[in-house]
């Protein structure tokens, strides 16, 4: 691992070919810290921390933008699914990647044209693309809102045999569809995971890449 503070992009460009010439299959320049709008700072810091929580652990927290890949990725890359983030999925495949650090400078001229829309759609391309938490996450919440629902409504019916209803039924109503609404969620969930293992079946996506044979 190499620091490149103030390296310029041809200059990585030919670092990472030296690499590349002395084997490496995977080279990437990951940001130690970056020169952008606080909105695209802020953007940044959140799209990865929730990479590394959902996707991959050990992603570069910075992530990166320059990477060469040798011509043993091509094939997963060409065989992939349609919607992926390419710099997520050739680190997802495994290969241990050969890594220069640098500082992302500012933009000397023009300005980006990564927009809002496109900011949006990579972050779901990625998120959704390569976990299934957020389905997961939907039927906890069902499950969640289901159990407090329960509770809520073992509570009134307690209150009640009490005699300290306020108001007749009412209770009963709200505690009725809060417990359907749970159901409900925790459908969405099971649907849900049904469909990415569909999804899972048919991306291309390899179960395992071997990096080398002897």
């Amino acid at each position: 691992m190499l620091a490149a503070d103030l390296q310029d992009p041809p200059e990585l460009i030919l670092e990472m070919v030296d690499k590349w010439l002395h084997g490496a299959k995977f080279i990437i320049c990951k940001r130690t810290s970056r020169v952008d709008p606080l909105m695209s700072k802020l953007f940044g810091w959140v799209f990865y921390k929730l990479v590394r929580f959902f996707v991959v652990g050990d992603y570069p927290s910075r992530g990166f933008d320059l990477a060469l890949m040798d011509r043993a990725l091509l094939p997963y890359l060409q065989n992939s699914s349609k919607n992926i983030y390419p710099p997520l999925f050739a680190y997802w495949l495994g290969f241990q990647p050969e890594v220069i650090l640098y500082v992302r400078q500012k933009r000397a001229f023009g300005k980006s044209r990564h927009t809002l829309s496109k900011r949006v759609k990579l972050f779901l391309d990625s998120l959704l693309g390569f976990s299934v938490v957020p389905i997961r996450l939907i039927s906890l919440i069902g499950f969640v809102v289901a159990f407090l629902s329960f509770a809520y409504g073992l509570l009134i019916f307690v209150n009640t045999l009490r005699g300290k209803a306020e108001v007749r039924g009412f209770a009963t109503i709200v505690t009725i569809l809060s417990f359907l609404l749970g159901l409900i969620i925790i459908m969405l969930g099971v649907i849900g995971e049904y469909i990415w293992r569909i999804f899972d079946e048919i991306n291309k996506r390899p179960e395992s890449v071997i990096d080398e044979i002897y």
